[in-house]
């Protein structure tokens, strides 16, 4: 088995850097559009008379990188050739994400908000496997040029990780749906034109059969944005909402009545393997950094980089993310030959382990660098604070090691 970086995907990251110098980093340094990724950066992103949501500026700057980086034939690298993508495999996205975050805040690979110059588009993947005929010539060209954007509506005020029970229910009335409940971090919902909603079809309060998946409008009467909740790390597109007696067509149904949670199933797929190939990237990067800084940091006439207190916990870090690297390349392969379902528990020992390697490494290069490591002039504070959310979301780490657990004892097979 050959464990080097295969010659086309080296070439394409070779590539990519030169995009990225020529086209990407001028625009980040141009009209002060530094301050987005400096000591300011939350403040410059986060509009706090607005609910807390992304500035306008902000978003404007994101969608001039992302014309560019689609102009010059990246941002959909990941979409099949249809979709004007280059069908990239599991492999080479999981490659180009670590590399994308290994190096750093930037405009080129946005962590805050999963923006980057190579687009991840799960929702286009979900309309391509699940959508009909006719929601996928109304959808796609939208997906595309931006005019329908989709928030995701899973977890409510009383379930998250328990969505098989969640409370939402949608009942059919002749040929509409008439949806009513709450969602919870229903993200992306202040510039959404559309919100995927699961909710609970048929069948009783924990069974995974009997939700269904609606695209519905956020402009439906009955559809309200209550309130977006403010987090660790701002800004925040995390809402709050309620739906009272909201209808919809029949042509708003996702999927398959009923098995609406293989929606769900493939959507956080496509984004753990992602995910935990990105914090990787970061968790190097902060190594990195850590020991470049303990190299020319002078203590008591000496490198600080010579005390064994210092090298012992970088190393145990760098050789962490040694390992987990090998493993998140063999997931990704895996899921490029076999169904998503069959290599689950992969996925969810990559993800887990480099969600908790990331803040672990963030920490760690925090107390190396010391009070420089702690202020915002370094980027570490907003690593942290981005990665400890994926501790939680997208399941928690709880839900994952219960997935590997299931795998390794037998549990839940039928």
């Amino acid at each position: 088995m050959d464990f080097e970086i295969p010659a086309d995907i080296q070439d394409t990251l070779d590539q990519i850097d030169a995009f990225i110098d020529a086209e990407i980093r001028p625009l980040e340094l141009q009209d002060d559009n530094i301050r987005f990724f400096d000591h300011r950066r939350e403040w410059a992103r986060t509009d706090f008379d607005n609910d807390g949501v992304p500035r306008a500026d902000w978003e404007a700057l994101l969608r001039e990188m992302r014309r560019r980086a689609d102009e010059a034939g990246w941002l959909r690298l990941a979409l099949p050739a249809e979709f004007g993508g280059q069908d990239a495999s599991n492999l080479k996205m999981a490659i180009i994400r670590e590399h994308l975050a290994a190096k750093g805040l930037g405009l080129h690979n946005d962590l805050q908000n999963e923006s980057s110059i190579v687009g991840n588009f799960p929702t286009v993947l979900m309309m391509r496997d699940f959508g009909t005929e006719q929601q996928k010539i109304d959808w796609m060209p939208g997906f595309l040029d931006g005019t329908r954007r989709l928030a995701f509506g899973l977890t409510e005020p009383n379930h998250g990780s328990d969505a098989t029970y969640m409370e939402t229910t949608a009942v059919r009335d002749g040929d509409e749906w008439i949806i009513s409940g709450m969602k919870r971090w229903n993200s992306g919902l202040h510039h959404a034109t559309h919100d995927i909603i699961f909710a609970r079809t048929s069948g009783e309060p924990g069974s995974p059969k009997g939700i269904s998946a609606f695209l519905v409008p956020t402009d439906a009467p009955g559809f309200q944005v209550e309130f977006f909740w403010w987090t660790f790390n701002m800004p925040t597109d995390h809402a709050e909402v309620s739906l009272t007696d909201v209808r919809v067509g029949a042509d708003a149904l996702f999927g398959e009545v009923d098995r609406g949670l293989e929606l769900a199933q493939h959507f956080v797929h496509e984004n753990r393997i992602r995910q935990a190939a990105s914090s990787l990237g970061a968790a190097q990067f902060c190594i990195n950094e850590a020991v470049a800084y303990a190299n020319s940091r002078t203590t008591w006439g000496k490198k600080l980089s010579v005390n064994q207190g210092i090298q012992f916990p970088l190393v145990e870090l760098h050789t962490e993310a040694a390992m987990l690297r090998q493993l998140v390349r063999y997931t990704a392969t895996m899921l490029d030959t076999k169904h998503h379902m069959e290599v689950t528990h992969l996925v969810a020992m990559c993800n887990y382990r480099a969600n908790r390697l990331a803040c672990d490494a963030a920490d760690r290069a925090m107390q190396t660098c010391g009070g420089v490591g702690y202020s915002r002039h370094m980027p570490f504070e907003h690593i942290y604070r981005h990665h400890r959310r994926y501790r939680i979301t997208e399941g928690s780490e709880e839900i994952q090691m219960r997935k590997v657990g299931q795998h390794l004892f037998g549990f839940g097979r039928s």
